[in-house]
């Protein structure tokens, strides 16, 4: 937004005159992003590639990757995702369980401050959590602490916010109230929707406290400027509490939604970081940069949905079943994707802790076999060549979405008689049209918000914001309940791994291939780490000479 950016610099003095500097220079390329000479707190600023738009930068109402990304560093929760993916300290320092794992108690550092200077307290926290459950917020991820006591029953309307199982006795301290065990807690306390809320700016300035240059951060950044369709700079916290170990003056994230334009913009020296690889181009980047091309294992899930609200896919799992099928996955990663891939027979992705993924009973058939039994269930569900089936599949523009979409409904064509029509669109209209019903077929994907299967299969719950098909099955639900009761990790995890295995005998949807992580990193960018999660704050990296 215009004049943020300003306005905080105003606030920071000095340093926000060192980082006015960093940011012309940033903008004009020919420029030196050295620090000024004589202000000792100057760093060079990091250019980071992020996709696609962020839908809000509101902790609790984001829902996209490329929002919480930036969330990631300019708010901190009670944890925080470690290097390698399991869970660390965050504003809390140190945290215990007790013997029933039903209640955990979480000890704040007394030296973490909002970016005014003021102390983080456990109220911050208990009325973020509050405002993610309560029904007027209409978060997405109200149910990502469903697990929470009451949390239910207020996200239905039942109870009011204040009933939430989280409490501060004190200043340092937050305690948080299970309905059933989860051991996976202190990990999803990490997700930027747990963020703390600086209450007297949400009180003051309702929905505009998230705003550039309104935000309160207590992360390593605070969020200065966002230009739409351009980019959204987050400018060095001297309050947070670890910021002798930041080594930046600022982090712009750029939204470049076509990979091929981000790789343009790479080689030009305009981006530190891509947030894809384009693969059209890998035989050219593993030829020339190979040092710089950063892939590996990632928690997520490439699918397309079906709308289960509307015809003709309510009630229709033969149709759903026979359209999944006929898909050669194998094809689909050793040709389109290239990259390493896998195909997906399957809901939840290899290198889950703890856990077997499971596949589709057909995953051991030939293509020919798989083709066989999917014709007869087409024409049992009602279709055939002279009656064919006519679908709209609707996908957030970008090149590797749109040759997924040419090749899936061409091998639809080839062994159905499917006639489909490809409608590419900007990534907020997609998740427009799914929310109000209007595409029946859709592209997606979920990326784990921790490492524990859990993350995965609360996707589709009945009652989960963002279950985008809408799946509804009474016993999948009683599974989860069931699992999220159990106390003993085994049983856990094979009421886990039997709610999967129902799930994917109803097709709610078509898995296509678990993701891998794929980056471009600039020699200059010291720290980088990868992780199964995709999570790399910026508060651990630095740049220096290649």
């Amino acid at each position: 937004m215009p004049g943020a950016a300003s306005a905080r610099r105003r606030a920071v003095g000095v340093a926000g005159l060192a980082l006015a500097v960093l940011v012309f220079c940033a903008t004009e390329w020919g420029c030196s992003r050295s620090a000024p000479s004589g202000v000792a707190s100057a760093a060079p600023e990091l250019l980071r590639g992020n996709g696609t738009e962020p839908d809000s930068l509101d902790p609790q109402k984001a829902r996209t990757v490329q929002a919480q990304d930036i969330l990631r560093d300019v708010c901190e929760s009670l944890t925080s995702i470690a290097h390698d993916a399991g869970v660390a300290p965050g504003v809390a320092r140190e945290w215990s369980a007790s013997a029933d794992g039903l209640t955990y108690t979480f000890h704040l550092r007394p030296e973490a401050r909002w970016s005014n200077g003021e102390r983080v307290v456990g109220a911050d926290f208990v009325a973020a959590l509050q405002r993610l459950v309560d029904p007027a917020t209409a978060s997405p991820y109200a149910q990502v602490i469903d697990v929470v006591h009451h949390a239910r029953q207020i996200i239905a309307g039942e109870m009011p916010a204040s009933a939430l199982g989280v409490t501060a006795p004190d200043d340092s301290t937050v305690v948080v109230t299970l309905d059933g065990p989860a051991p996976y807690l202190p990990a999803l306390l990490a997700h930027p929707s747990t963020c703390p809320v600086h209450r007297p700016s949400l009180a003051r300035l309702g929905a505009g406290f998230a705003r550039p240059g309104a935000m309160l951060s207590n992360g390593a950044f605070v969020l200065s400027d966002w230009v739409p369709g351009a980019y959204v700079l987050a400018v060095r916290n001297p309050k947070y509490w670890n910021d002798a170990a930041t080594h930046l003056a600022a982090v712009r994230f750029l939204q470049i939604p076509d990979e091929n334009a981000e790789l343009t913009r790479y080689r030009a020296g305009d981006l530190d970081i891509t947030s894809v690889v384009p693969r059209s181009q890998l035989d050219w980047i593993r030829a020339h940069v190979p040092g710089q091309l950063h892939v590996s294992a990632q928690l997520s899930t490439y699918f397309y949905g079906f709308n289960l609200q509307r015809a003709p896919f309510r009630d229709n799992p033969k149709l759903r079943q026979a359209l999944s099928m006929v898909i050669d996955r194998e094809r689909l990663t050793q040709l389109v994707l290239r990259t390493g891939e896998l195909p997906a027979y399957g809901w939840v992705p290899p290198g889950v802790a703890n856990y077997t993924p499971q596949s589709f009973d057909y995953r051991a058939l030939s293509l020919e076999e798989r083709v066989a039994r999917a014709r007869r269930l087409y024409a049992e569900a009602g279709y055939s060549a002279q009656k064919p089936l006519s679908i709209e599949l609707r996908y957030n523009s970008a090149e590797i979405n749109e040759r997924l979409a040419i090749a899936i409904t061409s091998m639809w064509k080839e062994s159905l008689g499917v006639q489909a029509t490809l409608v590419a669109e900007e990534f907020k209209s997609l998740l427009s049209d799914i929310d109000r019903g209007q595409a029946e077929l859709f592209r997606s994907s979920w990326v784990g918000d921790y490492n524990d299967a859990y993350t995965f299969a609360q996707y589709l719950r009945s009652d989960f914001g963002v279950n985008l098909p809408h799946y509804k099955s009474v016993e999948y639900d009683a599974l989860l309940d069931a699992a999220a009761a159990q106390t003993d990790p085994a049983k856990r995890r094979e009421l886990l791994e039997h709610a999967e295995r129902v799930a994917l005998a109803d097709h709610p949807f078509i898995p296509l291939y678990f993701y891998v992580n794929k980056h471009l990193v600039k020699p200059r960018v010291r720290g980088w780490y990868d992780n199964v999660l995709n999570v790399i704050y910026s508060k651990d990296l630095a740049l220096g000479a290649p």
